[in-house]
């Protein structure tokens, strides 16, 4: 059996940063994103399930969030003015993704590879899991915005109201519910927590 060194490169997700032309209080690496993602996404399929009563596979959409910015562990964060300034320049990321995807796949052992391979490729993935995994990203980013700003950081300010406003143009009810219902806490101090 071969040295295989496909997690020894996932545990480097948290030497990405995120936010790379912003001025952070805190910076927020790829690996705490990737963990806000999977539980925000877990509640919005919960609420799916429980509130919409709508068929969710929650523990599949968790490990896609779990694994959806892992080319980003070999291509680091492209900041999101740059990476959508044009479909050319989208479209040639899009490919890069697929090749950092790719080599990353390619070191695991053969046995193993099946089981991440739809993790990586949403290609064959049911449409609504992927919106719901958009939204959750989404809203991962839109944390961090509040974050900022309870930190005195007024960089994030015109990114939280885009970010808001580009969740609320998604229509996805899920969402909606979690920025009415559990966002605000996130403004909260410690104290106010309690």
């Amino acid at each position: 059996m071969s040295e295989s060194r496909f997690y020894a490169y996932i545990s480097r997700m948290k030497h990405i940063f995120r936010w790379s032309l912003m001025k952070n209080s805190r910076q927020e690496s790829l690996s705490e994103h990737s963990l806000d993602t999977a539980v925000v996404a877990h509640c919005l399929g919960l609420l799916r399930k429980r509130r919409f009563e709508k068929e969710c596979d929650v523990e599949r959409l968790v490990m896609l969030a779990m694994y959806h910015d892992c080319s980003e562990i070999l291509t680091g964060d492209m900041p999101t003015p740059i990476k959508y300034y044009n479909p050319e320049i989208k479209e040639a990321y899009k490919k890069v993704e697929t090749v950092a995807n790719k080599k990353l796949l390619d070191m695991l052992p053969d046995d193993l590879r099946p089981d991440y391979e739809p993790l990586f490729d949403h290609s064959d993935e049911d449409p609504e899991l992927l919106k719901l995994l958009k939204a959750a990203d989404k809203i991962s980013a839109l944390i961090k915005c509040v974050e900022e700003e309870n930190s005195g950081n007024r960089e994030f300010s015109k990114a939280k109201t885009s970010i808001t406003e580009s969740i609320l143009e998604m229509d996805v009810p899920e969402a909606e519910v979690f920025l009415k219902e559990f966002l605000p806490s996130y403004g909260l101090t410690i104290d106010e927590l309690n």
